[in-house]
């Protein structure tokens, strides 16, 4: 017999029930508030799962990810936005720091020029800068020169024009007529240049072509003093030394400066310059021209009565190549001043 208020379900139940209260009295129904249905133990732990996997997935591309960048930037010299040349490692990273590197890297990028003029032929170098062919090289290269040939490190030959000049930098931009696909050189900063960094010079001594030296940054902003007169270099050349005169310190080197001159600051390294190295390239070991390679000391000896280069002597000057592109635009505007 049931009696009212009385909850048959519970005295159904095999589990004991413990509570206070008088002895042979129900206990008061319990009191069930709104939840969530309970879910087991095993259940929630495999809820979580997926989120704690979406969570080591997130960490894990975030170092993926940071390891990529790392990557990139080790390969390239670059972190993805938009960087300097300075920060372009043009060599292979298996031959980073190698001569051997640059010079496979950057040879490519520098040639051989031969300019004639009333007074001979002169041998110089330039460094290609556009793959349509724009070339830097020092003005005293091409100074009066009524025509102009380039030689590229594949062997094949162009006919060139000059540009623009501006004598008191020394400098020129000529183009070569009739190419396409040339490697141009990465041009880096100069002013990170440090005295006892490594470099390499790349250009045609004496007209072997695709020389190659290396030295260190002997000293940073030289005083080069050098002739503005385009006779001078005539003479020059026409007594065949191909050496062009310059002062520094006072006193004269390689012949007379004449009376027109100009003085800019230079580079000085021991990396060995010889008559032929005008124009071309000095390198830093990530394969970034820093310099336009410009004069070099060679001092003469005496044989038989006559007067001859000896060679390098690891005095070498070249101009930042950061004062050739503040002057590009002006070049590349035909200046010929």
């Amino acid at each position: 017999m049931t009696t009212s208020g009385e909850y048959p379900q519970q005295q159904q139940s095999s589990a004991p029930v413990h509570h206070g209260g008088t002895p042979g009295a129900y206990p008061p129904p319990p009191a069930y508030a709104p939840e969530e249905p309970q879910v087991p133990q095993k259940h929630r732990r495999r809820a979580r799962g997926p989120l704690a996997l979406l969570a080591a997935v997130a960490i894990a591309a975030a170092a993926v990810g940071g390891g990529t960048a790392y990557a990139f930037q080790e390969l390239t010299g670059k972190d993805g936005s938009a960087s300097s040349a300075t920060n372009t490692n043009v060599v292979p990273t298996s031959q980073k720091g190698t001569v051997s590197g640059v010079a496979e890297a950057v040879s490519p990028s520098i040639v051989e020029i031969s300019a004639k003029s009333s007074a001979g032929e002169a041998t110089g170098s330039g460094v290609i800068i556009t793959d349509d062919g724009e070339i830097i090289t020092n003005n005293h290269v091409i100074s009066g020169a009524s025509s102009v040939k380039v030689k590229t490190n594949d062997g094949k030959t162009y006919d060139a024009k000059v540009v623009g000049t501006d004598s008191k930098k020394d400098l020129a931009l000529i183009k070569v007529e009739g190419a396409s696909g040339l490697k141009p050189a990465s041009l880096g900063n100069s002013d990170n240049v440090k005295i006892g960094d490594d470099v390499v010079a790349i250009g045609s001594p004496e007209g072997l072509t695709g020389t190659v030296t290396s030295g260190i940054i002997s000293a940073l902003d030289r005083d080069v003093t050098v002739s503005t007169d385009e006779d001078q270099g005539q003479q020059q050349q026409q007594q065949g030394g191909g050496n062009w005169p310059f002062e520094y310190g006072g006193e004269q080197f390689n012949g007379d400066t004449g009376s027109s001159k100009t003085t800019y600051k230079a580079l000085q390294t021991d990396a060995s310059l010889n008559p032929g190295n005008s124009g071309g390239a000095l390198i830093d070991m990530n394969g970034n021209i820093v310099g336009i390679n410009s004069a070099m000391y060679s001092p003469s000896s005496s044989q038989s009565g006559t007067e001859s280069s000896s060679g390098s002597v690891g005095l070498g000057f070249a101009i930042p190549i950061n004062t050739v592109k503040a002057d590009l635009d002006t070049l590349r505007a035909g200046a010929t001043d």
